[in-house]
């Protein structure tokens, strides 16, 4: 296992995360001018940012357990190259309907995180994942390159072109992926998809996929919602507001690795105890705070902070619980995250529509960051934690 081989892999994983997740909240910043194109409700516009989060989301599973069997570099080639398809297609799109159809396509930018986890952590030993799966994390940034971006590129060159341009881009990090990076040999004895989807029996798949259902899907439904939110609550440009946008994702993808650090030196359960406290108290924040755009910018900033932090820490407990089955585990794992990121945009829509306000959308998070502390506290943040999670590897 070559020092150069682990370093291309995790440098070039990252940077081209960042390029997917560019493309995956390609239409966020898009999303206020779409809306007045095609005379949208809220709750079209909120669908429309939503599709890619879906099927990028429930993709990860057989696309972490194909990374785990195939390798990391022809995965992640793969995927590249099939994305340029729906930028080309969304080009062109001239309706709701037809972006509603691509949009759902270019979603697959999504699983690049499930394929950049399981091919990093092949190359490194276990005390240094935490760590090191945190700088993959930082792909992240993706998010916050869209929000600086899409909307300068949508005002300088037009709609479309800001699609032609991302399969451009795409197409360049395919291939200088491919020609920098190497694949690791390929395991001995290799699951089925049968027994890599065993996962689903372990009680910890589960526990780590509500966690992460809450961290990273707090940290992808405001990174793609908060646009909107800003320009409904409180009348900002599409500009300013995906600017602010992205100061929360970069927030949060800086504080990622940070996570789990943390987790490699003081325990993962002992910080997702202080980050699911946090979000409660914040969650609450905003809830009352929608009419005040200082309190309400320090509530979000801060959930962007703890969501860092706590994708960090869960997925420096992935590897660890699931030594045999990184893959796997991510890919279901990273699949409740991203629906995480799915179901909240459409569901403030809905209530938004119905009620006139966002309120009780912010309080729906309150409640499941109440129960993700009441688990954690139960089943990792406990003094067997250590012999807790050495007994429950495989």
């Amino acid at each position: 296992m070559s020092k150069k081989g682990q370093t291309s892999a995790l440098i070039m994983s990252t940077l081209a995360m960042v390029v997917a997740f560019a493309v995956w909240a390609s239409l966020s910043p898009l999303a206020s001018q779409l809306q007045k194109l095609f005379e949208l409700t809220a709750t079209q516009k909120s669908v429309l940012v939503a599709t890619p989060v879906l099927l990028g989301s429930v993709m990860r599973i057989p696309l972490g357990i194909m990374t785990d069997r195939y390798g990391g570099k022809k995965m992640y080639t793969i995927l590249m190259l099939f994305l340029i398809i729906p930028l080309i297609g969304i080009s062109f799109a001239n309706s709701y309907a037809a972006y509603l159809f691509w949009a759902f396509f270019i979603g697959m930018a999504g699983t690049s995180f499930a394929i950049a986890i399981a091919y990093v952590s092949r190359w490194y030993p276990a005390e240094k994942q935490g760590t090191v799966l945190g700088i993959t994390g930082m792909g992240n940034f993706g998010n916050a390159v869209a929000g600086f971006a899409i909307p300068s590129l949508a005002v300088a060159f037009g709609l479309g072109n800001v699609f032609l341009i991302l399969a451009a881009v795409v197409f360049i990090t395919a291939i200088v992926f491919w020609l920098t990076t190497e694949e690791l040999p390929k395991p001995e004895q290799t699951k089925t998809f049968a027994q890599a989807l065993s996962v689903v029996k372990f009680k910890n798949t589960w526990i780590l996929s509500i966690f992460y259902f809450l961290t990273f899907g707090s940290f992808v439904a405001f990174s793609i919602y908060l646009p909107t939110l800003l320009q409904d609550l409180f009348g900002i440009s599409a500009v300013d507001a995906g600017l602010r946008a992205a100061g929360f994702v970069v927030i949060a993808t800086l504080m990622r690795p940070i996570g789990g650090y943390l987790g490699d030196k003081i325990g993962a359960g002992r910080v997702l105890t202080y980050v699911f406290l946090m979000m409660v108290l914040s969650g609450a924040l905003i809830s009352f705070m929608t009419a005040n755009m200082i309190a309400f910018s320090v509530g979000c900033l801060t959930i962007s902070f703890l969501a860092g932090i706590g994708n960090g820490a869960v997925f420096k407990l992935v590897p660890t619980l699931f030594p045999g089955s990184t893959g796997a585990v991510t890919g279901f794992v990273g699949a409740a995250g991203g629906l995480g990121g799915f179901f909240p945009p459409i569901v403030m829509g809905t209530v938004k529509d119905m009620t006139g306000s966002y309120f009780l959308g912010f309080f729906f998070f309150v409640g499941f960051a109440i129960l993700c502390l009441v688990l954690n506290k139960r089943f990792f943040d406990t003094k067997k934690n250590h012999s807790f999670v050495k007994k429950q590897a495989l």
